[in-house]
């Protein structure tokens, strides 16, 4: 009998990188204590009270159980677009916003409208590697951009402007990045939208750790202030960290014009409309609990001093990168390659990283921990886990 096929192109789209990490995991006998989990980036402290009590409340309401509007509920939709607007000192309506079942499912939509088969995006590397997977699994060439380790992962705005190729159709920042955790300077965001609005292609801005960026009299970026933003700029986010419900799948898409018009169909195709209950308690979240994210901003800080301050007693590990959730770990010089010393990590050791080549080529130096999972007690032990 002939065997039956399946799609090739998911064929070759590499396996996903987290539970490989923790299958390593799996052979680990306790003998350093507790396991120690920074692969994923999950927040490392409970949703606000309020927050559990409006979700429990708005699962039980039958209103919450019919279909909504296939781009989000109205009420959420207002409230994210003057939050948004607050945050970066310029106009967003609700009419530019789009609530979407998770910010993964943003980005495979928004890519799916700008582009497609024999097109190509280019990512900056290291990249995050479920951008990497949508775009392979579209049939879309993920082209590789290198950010530099000496210019703290910053992608150069002259390089990348060389790196564009006559089939590129966006170009993608995550920032805060995942995974270096490399914040972008606001000149160096305006310099690459502005490449990207000579070269008639778009710009995506993947901002999901936005609400953990240091305090700043001034916003990230000045895009939104041009009255034309829409026009070239996407921006990405996810409520996910910010109120700590990553089970609830929540995100957004900012943009307007013509790609707003397409996006709609996608909406309706790929989701019909996202998870009422969380939208529903998101609708008060957003205004409410904007003091305790700016507390949770100082945890994560926190967090990333401790950090700093456990890796002191390991001076051959090299932090590259760090910020907001995330530490860019270069591996001491006698060490093997990554995927190696990250498996060896989580069998003998207990912990859990993830190796630089999930995130790109050129990153076999490196492992990334997400720092903001756990406690400054279990961070302090990371000297001895490293050896």
């Amino acid at each position: 009998m002939p065997s039956l096929r399946l799609s090739p192109r998911v064929g070759a789209t590499s396996a996903p990188p987290i539970p490989a990490a923790r299958g390593w995991a799996a052979r680990y006998a306790g003998q350093a204590g507790p396991m120690l989990d920074l692969t994923q980036a999950v927040p490392g402290y409970p949703p606000h009270p309020g927050m559990l009590a409006r979700l429990a409340e708005a699962a039980g309401h039958r209103a919450a159980a019919g279909y909504g509007p296939i781009d989000g509920d109205l009420a959420l939709r207002e409230a994210f677009a003057a939050d948004v607007s607050g945050f970066y000192g310029a106009a967003v309506s609700p009419a530019q916003v789009a609530i979407t079942a998770g910010c993964n499912l943003a980005f495979t939509m928004t890519m799916t409208v700008l582009a497609g088969s024999g097109d190509a995006v280019l990512l900056p590397t290291p990249w995050y590697f479920n951008h990497r997977m949508a775009l392979e699994l579209l049939g879309i060439e993920a082209l590789p951009f290198e950010t530099r380790a000496e210019d703290g992962f910053v992608p150069d705005a002259g390089r990348l402007a060389a790196a564009i190729t006559p089939n590129v159709r966006a170009v993608v920042l995550v920032t805060p990045n995942n995974p270096t955790g490399a914040i972008y300077p606001p000149a160096v965001i305006a310099a690459i939208a502005e490449t990207c609005r000579q070269r008639g292609i778009w710009l995506v801005l993947d901002e999901t750790y936005r609400d953990f960026l240091p305090e700043s009299a001034t916003p990230p970026h000045p895009l939104f202030s041009n009255p034309d933003w829409g026009d070239g700029l996407v921006q990405l986010y996810s409520f996910a960290k910010s109120y700590c419900i990553p089970g609830h799948r929540v995100g957004a898409v900012v943009g307007g014009g013509a790609f707003r018009t397409e996006l709609m169909k996608l909406l309706d195709t790929m989701q019909i409309c996202a998870a009422r209950p969380a939208q529903a308690a998101l609708v008060w979240a957003v205004p409410a609990l904007a003091e305790w994210r700016r507390g949770n901003r100082a945890i994560m800080a926190g967090r990333a001093e401790a950090f700093r301050a456990a890796l002191a007693a390991a001076p051959d590990w090299q932090i590259d990168a760090l910020g907001t959730y995330f530490a860019y770990l270069r591996i001491p010089s006698d060490r093997g390659d990554a995927l190696g010393v990250a498996e060896a990590l989580a069998a003998e050791r207990g912990l859990l990283t993830l190796p630089g080549p999930f995130f790109g080529p050129g990153q076999d130096r490196h492992l990334r921990l997400a720092f903001a999972n756990a406690e400054v007690e279990a961070l302090a032990a990371l000297p001895g886990r490293l050896g």
